[in-house]
This record gives C-alpha cells, sequence and structure tokens, in this order.
C-alpha cells in the first residue's frame, strides 16, 4: 500500500461515523476511492429504502478522500458544498459511493461521484454528487 492510500485507510478508520454505518472502504486510486456499505434495516428511511443520508454520507467521504488523493503536502481536506440528485429509491444489498477528482487546483476540488445500489449481479446508479472540497492545513 502506497502512502497515501495507508494515509487514507488510517483516516477512514478513525472516523466513527464510518464504524457506526458499517462502512468499509473498497479501493484507493489517484482521483479515485470507493466506499461500499451493506444495506441495513437500521439505516433505512420508513418505506424501507436506504436513507439519503446514509447514502449521502458515503458519497460525500468518496469525494473527500479522493481530493484527499490530491492534496498537496501537509493538507487535509474539508467539504465546502456540494449537491446530490437522488435519481432513484436506494433498493439494494449493498450500496457504493465512487468520488472522482474532476479538477485540483491549490485551495480546491472540484469532485464528482456516484451510488451504485448492487442486488444480486446487477447495479443502479441511486444518487449523483457535485462536491467542492478544500485544502486546509494539517
Amino acid at each position: 500500500m502506497n502512502n497515501i492510500s495507508q494515509r487514507i485507510a488510517d483516516s477512514f478508520a478513525a472516523q466513527g461515523l464510518m464504524t457506526t454505518l458499517g462502512a468499509r472502504l473498497l479501493s484507493v486510486a489517484e482521483g479515485e476511492v470507493q466506499i461500499e456499505l451493506p444495506f441495513s434495516r437500521h439505516l433505512s428511511q420508513q418505506q424501507g429504502f436506504h436513507h439519503a443520508g446514509a447514502t449521502t454520507t458515503i458519497l460525500d467521504n468518496a469525494c473527500g478522500y479522493a481530493a484527499l488523493t490530491k492534496a498537496p503536502a501537509g493538507c487535509e481536506v474539508v467539504t465546502v458544498e456540494f449537491k446530490v440528485n437522488f435519481v432513484r429509491p436506494a433498493v439494494g444489498e449493498r450500496f457504493v459511493a465512487l468520488g472522482r477528482v474532476q479538477n485540483a487546483g491549490r485551495s480546491l476540488a472540484v469532485c464528482s461521484g456516484e451510488v451504485l445500489a448492487f442486488s444480486g449481479d446487477s447495479s443502479k446508479v441511486v444518487a449523483l454528487m457535485q462536491a467542492t472540497m478544500a485544502y486546509v492545513s494539517a
């Protein structure tokens, strides 16, 4: 595991919310991170779908960690803003958030992301995100 992958894995493991949700870091590559979250009735909304809050949380983290792969030395990232579109009900056995850096500058990274719901061998996009992350001193 390279230095940035280990740094992201350590940071992810230190996030209490990710532990509480049951999320796990799937992959880290330059400019791209994937996070998986299994379906849990405890994370559903009143109609039984995966809750938008849980969906947004893993997607925000995937985008943030993708931005961290492009961060200048000595920097962390914080979310400045994001927009999420929920394109269908989040129904599935597991959910994978994929965050990608579209552009990284000296102080900001613009990212996009999606959440896929998996049922058996099939998957469907359930959410799309556009996010801006700021680089801040660690």
